[in-house]
């Protein structure tokens, strides 16, 4: 037998703090039991560890009185408001909605300091969507008593509250997200607790505070909508967690995405845009390059459903590029293209340093010293799928997941594509890396062909001819309105629809006996008898 030698024994005291670190998170009643056996021991270090775990567990014991305290507000206002009406319901929503969009340029200048991303008239743009436009599309809606019936198979629908929401809103988008995650809620009869990335806090807490102050207006239970005032991932799991609470609607990156889902509690989450647009050789490119270029550039770029990549049959790409460059575009040189891998994308990752995510492309161009003619609004990379040529291995694997990833700033990558085949599985192999069930964009005139392309791409919003960032939630097209968009089993979701306020019930179903079937049985039963 081969002894391999094993490395020294560490130090056992210096590994107990960490170990009860760990059991104090998941078993803190045998945490708190060696702690009280350490605070005996003979070892200084030890009993100093005891000491500093006892005040670590009576922290975390209020931290969970904090939550229930939270929980139990939320259940009250629920009981309090169970019996509220539809119309009652929209006549409170419509003030509520007023109110935000009337503030929408104050919440949007707070939120752009604040957070220091996107820009202050897109920001305005979106709350007045997320708040009057949300409301337009809840405003008549029946949700609750019996939402449907069939006559002929004899089933009744009856909605009733999920009950206590948790909600997430992401720094990127955390005032529009908020508002209609809060109407949404009101609307199915729940309540809301929200939690804000602490980038963002001060403005949530803004908007949380005249959603308050209408509810209050309206004789409706002020804790209807509460947030979270010291947000940090061990409180965030808390909440998730709380036997209190229905359901957990994550919006935010995948590793929050995650621990809704394993927390134990229902959970609608989302997935990462990386949204592909092709350009087929029928397409109106003056068209689809003001739709590219009026999306990626919209709220600087934040918007995950937005374009990501382009993808541009090798038959139109040339006056396809001219139509960009008239829209504001800047296609950047190789020369260019290094500054920018060397300046904006962080080498381990491949991913947009997070100082460039969500400023304008004004400000990008500046700082990697890209110059041209005209005022610069969208920035596009000419990509090679896979690999780049004539760069250091690490630089090249670095632009190689960006130019393959999803790019939150008004940035895109440009593949080029010989035919209809290529350009699909261009499509398909780019969303399999990042993006799986959000959003693709086809700009064709040939149904066939768009035919194909939504039969084949694993996306939940095939959008053809339209603006990636507005189109995807509804703003511009017919799909619901909403700003939380499901990627399905292929982004690892539970669905790929828009949420809207359906997604926040619980429909019961009365089911009769059919009597088709009653017949039969009782002719069965009469026949056995003879």
């Amino acid at each position: 037998m081969i002894a391999f030698p094993l490395p020294a024994p560490a130090d056992p005291a210096a590994e107990v703090p960490a170990l009860l670190a760990v059991l104090a998170e998941t078993h803190p009643t045998m945490a708190l039991a060696m702690v009280h056996a350490l605070s005996g021991a003979d070892s200084p270090a030890l009993r100093a560890t005891g000491h500093r775990l006892v005040e670590a567990l009576a922290a975390d014991s209020l931290l969970d009185q904090d939550v229930d305290a939270v929980v139990s507000r939320a259940h009250k206002a629920l009981a309090a408001f169970e019996n509220w009406t539809d119309q009652r319901i929209d006549a409170l929503l419509f003030d509520i909605a007023t109110l935000l969009a009337g503030r929408a340029e104050e919440l949007a200048i707070a939120a752009v300091s604040e957070t220091g991303l996107g820009n202050v008239a897109d920001k305005t743009l979106k709350i007045r969507f997320a708040s009057l436009g949300i409301y337009r599309s809840l405003a008549g809606q029946i949700a609750q008593g019996v939402i449907a019936v069939d006559e002929e198979r004899r089933v009744t629908e009856i909605a009733s509250p999920v009950g206590v929401v948790f909600a997430i809103a992401p720094v990127t988008n955390p005032v529009a997200t908020a508002i209609f995650k809060m109407l949404i809620a009101i609307k199915g009869r729940n309540a809301t607790i929200l939690s804000f990335h602490h980038q963002a806090l001060g403005v949530g807490q803004l908007t949380c505070g005249i959603v308050r102050d209408a509810l209050k207006a309206h004789g409706a239970p002020a804790d209807l909508v509460q947030w979270v005032h010291h947000p940090n991932r061990k409180v965030t799991r808390r909440f998730m967690a709380h036997q209190g609470v229905s359901l957990v609607l994550a919006t935010g990156g995948q590793s929050l995405v995650q621990a809704a889902y394993s927390s134990g509690t229902p959970a609608i989450g989302v997935g990462p845009g990386n949204a592909p647009a092709w350009i087929c050789p029928d397409a109106d490119l003056g068209a689809a390059a003001r739709a590219i270029v009026g999306s990626k550039t919209f709220d600087n770029g934040v918007i995950c459903g937005a374009e990501h990549n382009l993808v541009v049959d090798a038959g139109v790409a040339d006056p396809f590029v001219e139509a960009l460059i008239a829209e504001g575009a800047a296609i950047l040189t190789p020369e260019e293209t290094r500054r920018f891998a060397a300046q904006t994308i962080d080498p381990k990752t491949g991913s947009l340093r997070h100082d460039i995510v969500g400023q304008s492309a004004t400000t990008i161009a500046a700082a990697v010293g890209v110059v041209r003619a005209y005022p610069i609004r969208l920035l596009i990379v000419p990509a090679v799928f896979p690999g780049l040529g004539g760069f250091p291995s690490e630089a090249a694997r670095a632009l190689d997941r960006f130019n393959t990833g999803e790019k939150l700033a008004p940035v895109l990558s440009m593949f080029t594509v010989d035919g209809e085949d290529e350009g699909l599985q261009r499509c398909q192999a780019l969303l399999a890396i990042a993006g799986a069930g959000h959003t693709a964009v086809i700009h064709s005139t040939n149904p066939a062909r768009v035919e194909r392309f939504a039969r084949v791409i694993r996306a939940g919003r095939i959008l053809v001819n339209s603006p990636a960032a507005q189109g995807c939630c509804g703003m511009t097209t017919g799909l619901a309105c909403s700003m939380t968009l499901g990627c399905g089993t292929f982004g690892g979701n539970s669905t790929t629809d828009n949420v809207t306020f359906r997604h926040l019930l619980n429909v019961k179903r009365v089911a009769y006996p059919l009597e088709a079937i009653s017949v039969a049985r009782s002719a069965n039963a009469s026949a056995d008898r003879r």
